[in-house]
Order: structure tokens, then sequence, then C-alpha cells
């Protein structure tokens, strides 16, 4: 029988479910070729990597629809079905944005139509193997003219239905899920932060404090910015179908969050923790967050950020990270 390490958990809003302070975020397994891919990717790797995280006490895994166009839900089933009934992670993706198998590399769009709603769940149930997704998001807010309120009513009703357990929304504003917790409540926001990318505590956190929603941070460690793994010349060989190649946070800011990059590695230091777990922690620290996405293609990797389930940054850390984004 497999020794399975206990991690800490938290409720995740009122959804009824206590969740690790780090989840799995399946965004790279994917794989290569689509318009925000990683690069390519082994799938067994990436089954490997999630039942090494499961087994680390890591009890959630956040995934969506258009990671690889479907295929990171697959790999994610994959790995479920390789698991005990009583022993397998919840389960979070995203449904919203509507993808063309036969044009891989064209952007997807941003649907809201109830009917799309609907079928993504339907189609992402399919792929993931369950009878119920335990969280289901929309990923962007809708720009196909749909009004918030409509595509929120879909997500209350599949909430109803049984179909998901909770509800949420990811890189949505304020005015947004205002105007979606009037037709039914918001379980859970998932937006970007990260030491480069702070704006999420000014509006966003205390709205959720004061609603009762939890919040599942992604992008913890900038997509890698943090983790210590990057200079100038890493990112310039990045693969050609590498989102992060022409990101703004790669290129233009990419001296300024390097230097942020280097106080997170002097604080992951005075705690003798990797950096990708001081750069996790860092998001932790901060009231209404519930718990960090974080990505791993490895299991390698995920031992990198696995210490930031339990650390606590100080002061003192905070002013360095502060002193170095000024």
């Amino acid at each position: 029988m497999t020794m399975h390490t206990a991690l800490p958990t938290v409720p995740l809003g009122t959804t009824g479910m206590d969740v690790t302070r780090v989840g799995f975020g399946a965004w790279a397994i994917g794989g290569g070729d689509w318009a925000f891919a990683w690069g390519a990717q082994d799938d067994d790797a990436s089954i490997a990597a999630i039942l090494h995280a499961v087994e680390r006490g890591v009890n959630w895994i956040d995934t969506a629809s258009v990671y690889g166009l479907g295929h990171s839900e697959e790999v994610v089933g994959r790995a479920l079905a390789a698991l005990p009934a009583d022993e397998r992670p919840y389960v979070f993706t995203k449904g919203g944005m509507q993808f063309d198998l036969a044009d891989r590399r064209r952007r997807a769009q941003r649907v809201g139509a109830p009917a799309a709603i609907k079928r993504h769940a339907e189609e992402s149930l399919a792929r993931l193997g369950v009878e119920r997704i335990d969280l289901f998001q929309m990923h962007w807010p809708a720009d196909d003219g749909t009004p918030i309120e409509e595509y929120w009513n879909a997500f209350v009703e599949l909430r109803d239905e049984g179909k998901v357990r909770a509800i949420g929304l990811s890189n949505h504003s304020v005015a947004q899920i205002d105007s979606a917790e009037a037709v039914g409540h918001v379980d859970t926001l998932q937006p970007p932060f990260s030491a480069i990318a702070p704006a999420t505590a000014d509006e966003l956190l205390p709205w959720c404090i004061a609603h009762d929603t939890g919040v599942i941070v992604y992008s913890p460690m900038g997509s890698g910015l943090l983790t210590g793994a990057f200079d100038a010349e890493r990112v310039a060989s990045l693969p050609e179908d590498d989102w992060r190649r022409s990101a703004p946070a790669f290129t233009t800011d990419l001296e300024q969050n390097l230097r942020i990059a280097d106080a997170l590695a002097r604080v992951a230091e005075r705690h003798g923790v990797p950096q990708p777990a001081a750069a996790a922690a860092w998001t932790l620290g901060f009231d209404g967050v519930t718990a960090a996405i974080v990505g791993a293609r490895s299991e390698a990797q995920i031992e990198g950020w696995l210490p930031a389930s339990s650390l606590v940054l100080t002061d003192e850390d905070y002013a360095e990270v502060a002193a170095a984004s000024a």
C-alpha cells in the first residue's frame, strides 16, 4: 500500500471541500502545437508527475478544456483512472473557450452562450472520465456578446443539476463577479497572482473575503520566471511554440522580474527551501488567498514547490521582495 503524505488543508470558500494550499496545475501538460503551449511534453511523464503529487499529499488538480485543446483533460483522466476512487484528488477545470482542432494554432474564442457552456461541461466530463466536476470555472469573460448574468446562470444550473459540485470565475474583474454574485454565489475566483503580478491583492481579494469566495491563484511562480531557472539566455532559447517567448513578462519586463526573482532566491535561502516554494508561499501569505495553482511537468518540479504548503514568510521577506520591485 502506498503511504501518502499528509499536507495541511483549508476550506475552499463555502464549497465544503478542504484543499491543500498548493494544487497541481495542468496547463503545460496539454503539450505542444496550440496557441498557448509550453512546448512538447511526454504524457507518461505528466501522469507520473500527477501521481507523484497525489502521493505527496496534493489533493487537487486544476486544468481547462483549452489546455492542449482537450489533451490536458485527457491526460488528467488517465491519471485519475490509475488511482483507487478513494485516493483521487479533486478535479477543477474551466470552460467557455471554443477551439478548432482543424486549426490548432488559432486562438480559441471566448464564448458564453449557455448552450456552449453546457456542452463544454459535458465534453470535460467525458475527457476526464468523471461523473461530476468538483469545480467548473468560466475561463475568461465572454467576448461573443453574452452578458455575464446569462453565462453565469448556465453555471448555476449545472451546479443545481449536480453535474458540477462548485462553480467559479477565472480572470474576471470585481464588477463582473459582482454581477455574477447577484445571479448565484460565486464559489471561487481564479486570478493571476505573484510577486511580479501583485494587482489581485488590491480589490479582488477584499471582495472575496467579504463574500466567502474561495481564491485559487494561478502563475504564483510567474510562469517559471520566479523559480530561479531563468535568465535572458534561457528565455531566448525557449521553443518556438512556447507562448512565453513573446509575453511582456519575459521580454520588456524581464530585467525587473529577474531582480524580483533574485530577491526570492535570498528569501528561499533564509528558509532553507527551493526558490519555487518561496515564490508560491509569497502568494499564500495574503489574506483571502485559499491556495495556489503550481504547474509541473515532472516529479522533480513538484519537490521544488511542495514546501510552500506549510511555509510562512516573514515581514522581512515581503519587504525584501517589495524593495526589488520598486
